[in-house]
């Protein structure tokens, strides 16, 4: 494996007529640029999870966070490379690092939502579609700035991978609808649906 890899850089040294000095360079900011991603992707994760109340798992993702870091910060700083392309390399790491890192959070970490939802025309046939598709609904009388028109609020629990599909039937049955979604820490006693996509 070392050999093939000493023969690919060679072979990109006489491709592109890159000098033994330009080619650690490259490695180099190659190296920070994945380590960077590495190391901010599991940070955005750890700040999800802490957030969750996991502070066993928020603990080990910022072990392997922090030792990522300190290899990484350890070796750009102490090169004897003075070249902007290293501080390019870090940031774009760092960009890249976090798109990723919340990505990676929506689609592993699960949690649950409160969706409260006020509509007027809509009441009944939106009532019984959504718990006709599973999810928990409860309704509420409320008054909203015209006393004469009566509109209804629903409150809904879910899971945060069904809220795609939630907000899609809504808007289908009322694209007038008013959509209110905070996240949830705690639930208790209450009724959450199956996961719907």
């Amino acid at each position: 494996m070392l050999k093939k890899s000493k023969i690919i850089v060679k072979n990109l040294k006489n491709w592109y007529n890159i000098n033994g000095d330009d080619m650690e360079l490259l490695l180099l900011c190659i190296k920070i640029f994945f380590a960077r991603i590495l190391d901010v992707s599991l940070g955005t994760l750890r700040t999800v999870i802490t957030v969750k109340g996991k502070s066993l798992y928020a603990s080990l993702v910022g072990f392997i966070e922090i030792f990522v870091w300190f290899l990484i910060v350890k070796e750009a700083l102490n090169t004897d490379e003075t070249s902007i392309w290293i501080a390019i390399s870090y940031s774009l790491g760092f960009a890249t690092g976090t798109f990723i890192g919340s990505i990676l959070s929506q689609k592993l970490i699960t949690g649950n939502l409160s969706v409260q939802i006020i509509t007027d025309k809509a009441y009944p046939d939106m009532v019984n579609t959504l718990r006709n598709e599973g999810y928990g609904v409860t309704v509420m009388n409320v008054e909203g700035k015209n006393k004469e028109e009566e509109k209804y609020m629903l409150f809904i629990e879910i899971n945060n991978k069904s809220l795609n599909h939630l907000q899609h039937l809504v808007k289908k049955i009322d694209s007038d609808a008013f959509m209110v979604v905070n996240e949830t820490k705690y639930v208790q006693n209450g009724y959450i649906d199956v996961i719907k996509k």
